[in-house]
């Protein structure tokens, strides 16, 4: 079986261990190895595998979030110190969890689970994700709509094998890095894999671009003080470059 595989995690220990498991105990490809999330988001887009050895605790993106924005034909092993994640990770397209550190006695039953999955199912290239606006059905991208968000009340975002729907209106703000987006409401932290700017586009006007990471939700604004505005709790850094275009629209609001 030739398998094409990716390690991640931001332990290099954990990721030498893996691979030397993969290289001595199975007909595989070499493993590629990526130590971050949005190393690895980068690395698919030109790369296609099979399957992802992905580690849910890591900083800036979690693997439980990385795993809402890879193609559908990627099957995930979770790899993870904690226990407390396994219900979860089986609303993913997830072939084992492997709690470390890893034995090689452990390994092996993942192993025969994943060798019996793709014994059964025909394993076929992975289409490469070759830009922000490719979707696919387990990329968490809102509905593409005419003319845009702007005339819409709602979308929806793929997470996990739901489509979860979300209010415009109950938006507190868009939180951008990179090749992804965080869409935060009261209530969800989801991800939408496109650009910050792609969705301002489309969004209507009581949204307002406060820096070159956020976009918020002007009529759920609690209050703006000091160079931030605070929104449900969070303060969001007002920049130079979008402060006076910001403020205008504010002072036209003020008694």
């Amino acid at each position: 079986m030739n398998l094409r595989c990716l390690i991640v995690d931001d332990e290099p220990n954990a990721v030498k261990l893996l691979e030397m498991f993969i290289l001595q105990n199975t007909s595989w490809e070499e493993p590629a190895k990526c130590y971050d999330a949005r190393e690895a988001l980068t690395y698919l887009k030109t790369h296609p595998i099979d399957l992802i050895f992905l580690d849910i605790n890591m900083p800036h993106l979690t693997g439980m979030e990385m795993a809402t924005l890879l193609p559908p034909s990627v099957r995930i092993v979770f790899t993870t110190a904690y226990s407390e994640y396994a219900a979860d990770s089986y609303g993913y397209p997830t072939i084992d969890y492997l709690l470390k550190p890893i034995t090689l006695k452990r390994f092996y039953a993942a192993l025969q689970k994943i060798e019996a999955h793709y014994t059964s199912t025909a394993i076929t290239p992975t289409t490469p994700v070759t830009s922000t606006t490719s979707v696919t059905p387990d990329t968490p991208l809102p509905e593409r709509q005419s003319p845009g968000l702007a005339s819409e009340e709602y979308f929806f975002i793929k997470s996990g094998r739901a489509f979860q729907k979300i209010l415009l209106k109950e938006i507190l703000y868009f939180e951008g890095e990179k090749e992804y987006v965080r869409v935060v409401t009261p209530s969800h932290k989801l991800l939408v894999y496109r650009r910050l700017k792609d969705i301002e586009e489309q969004l209507s006007a009581s949204f307002a671009r406060v820096h070159n990471s956020y976009i918020i939700n002007i009529a759920l604004v609690e209050s703006i003080r000091d160079n931030h505005v605070f929104i449900a709790g969070k303060q969001i850094p007002i920049s130079e470059k979008f402060r006076e275009a910001f403020m205008n629209r504010i002072k036209s609001r003020v008694f």
